[in-house]
């Protein structure tokens, strides 16, 4: 048994990145140790209050931001510490690369605003690693399932979507000691022997 780990799961609507991390929990349960899943924003109960009035209402866009904090600190205070404090390992479907990208990147909200959040939700905390799942635009948009409602993220344009990944990929090159980037157009078999190697490392 290792010491805890905080492990992200990020990438734009569409990339595929949900269907991983359950092959992963069960890797590092494999391995022998005590593995917590959770989402953002969500994770909670005022967290998922929050994720439905984030994901289907209007609201200004520093609103949207503000709320996203408001939902992770709820987040780190409930699930997150408590859990890394156990010594077990958290992992994440999205934490504040999600903001950066989705707020920063798709809607244009100022990146030093959210650093000035990110300072004050979680000073000195960060992912231990994040999996960035990568893939085209078209191959996103084409994976989203029309045949069930799509959230208002998931209704956005194109050209939110490619900003969105561009923030993402810019986050990937600014911390490479933290983040993977995975190609997510290859076969399954191929992401997750991807991931064997990854989790291996660690």
């Amino acid at each position: 048994m290792t010491a805890g780990k905080f492990i992200t799961f990020e990438g734009i609507d569409g990339a595929g990145k949900s269907t991983h991390i359950a092959y992963v929990a069960d890797l590092l349960h494999g391995r022998g140790n005590t593995v917590i899943t959770t989402r953002e924003p969500g994770g909670t109960a005022l967290g998922e209050a929050l994720r439905n009035l984030l994901l289907h209402e209007k609201m200004h866009l520093e609103t949207e931001a503000l709320l996203m904090f408001a939902a992770r600190r709820e987040h780190l205070a409930q699930v997150i510490e408590p859990a890394l404090a156990r010594g077990d390992w958290v992992i994440s479907d999205r934490f504040t690369d999600a903001t950066f990208a989705y707020q920063g990147g798709g809607r244009k909200l100022s990146l030093p605003k959210l650093a000035v959040l990110e300072q004050w939700v979680h000073p000195g905390l960060q992912p231990d690693l994040t999996l960035l799942f990568d893939v085209p635009l078209e191959v996103a948009r084409a994976r989203l399932d029309a045949t069930r409602d799509l959230d208002k993220f998931e209704q956005e344009k194109t050209d939110f979507f490619a900003a969105t990944r561009a923030e993402y990929l810019r986050r990937a090159a600014e911390f490479p000691e933290r983040f993977r980037v995975i190609d997510s157009t290859q076969p399954i078999t191929e992401v997750h022997k991807t991931l064997d190697e990854i989790v291996s490392s660690i």
